[in-house]
């Protein structure tokens, strides 16, 4: 025989258990489970809610009662409380310096070995270094850095500072490092092969970066280990670059270096 339970009110008339409401602070990580889609908060209105996923796409939801998921908990997005705002954050995480204007440029440059390199350093701390007037320009290779550094001619009032991929003991990379390293030029580097490495797998959407063999093109394998159907690297290159919002989306080994090399020449001899 059938087992009937004795409450007989329809569902959509039962009281709901009430959830918590959760002010949507910019930054708010949110899901809206009747589209799936997850994005971070970047602007509330009256009424509705603007969320931005890793891609850049924007969406926007009407701020419904239970109508998110924070973290796989039924919240209730509402406005934020008015009040005194916090200072707002560079990429970098330095804080913002509103109407500033960008410094006239040093004498002293920054070098990195890349355009991918380049690209992510001028996201995440764009801001920052042109309020400090430091250059960025890519490098073709480390194996032209002794030319560059000779013909650069670093001094007091002129400071030169590298990153390099792949900077590990023993390798080619740290033996030229070396070699051009003197009080007015800081050659540093992280482990990783390629910079794709430093942005966070989380940030990407990927459980990790995938170990590519030796003898093979680093990033055409990654692109093949992950399914990525792209037409070249540099196409899956943009795709890894919109994931990053600021810097929490980078490992600390790489955060560190660029940190280093921007205090050296901003920092007088």
């Amino acid at each position: 025989m059938r087992q009937y339970s004795a409450d007989l009110t329809p569902p959509w008339k039962k009281p709901q258990a009430p959830v918590p409401e959760v002010a949507a602070e910019p930054g708010l990580v949110v899901e809206e489970p009747g589209t799936g889609f997850c994005g971070a908060v970047i602007r509330c209105e009256a009424g509705t809610v603007t969320l931005e996923d890793r891609f850049g796409k924007h969406r926007v939801f009407p701020l419904e009662p239970r109508g998110f998921l924070l973290e796989g908990r039924v919240v209730t997005l509402v406005r934020p409380a008015a009040g005194p705002r916090r200072p707002a954050r560079t990429a970098s995480g330095s804080v913002a310096v509103p109407g500033a204007r960008a410094r006239v440029a040093r004498a002293g440059r920054i070098y990195v070995e890349g355009r991918h390199d380049a690209e992510l350093v001028e996201k995440v701390w764009g801001d920052d270094l042109r309020i400090e007037g430091v250059v960025v320009e890519y490098l073709e290779g480390v194996d032209d850095l002794p030319s560059i550094v000779e013909e650069f001619a670093p001094g007091p009032d002129a400071r030169l500072g590298v990153l390099v991929d792949h900077l590990v003991p023993g390798s080619k990379e740290s033996r030229i490092a070396e070699a051009v390293t003197s009080e007015h030029a800081l050659v540093v580097g992280h482990p990783y092969i390629d910079v794709w490495e430093a942005v966070k797998p989380a940030s990407v959407g990927i459980d990790a970066w995938p170990r590519v063999p030796r003898g093979q093109d680093w990033k055409t394998g990654v692109c093949t280990a992950l399914g990525w159907r792209v037409a070249n690297t540099g196409e899956a290159w943009q795709r890894i670059l919109g994931s990053v919002r600021s810097y929490k989306d980078l490992e600390p080994q790489l955060l560190g270096r660029v940190e280093e090399l921007i205090d050296f020449v901003t920092t007088p001899a």
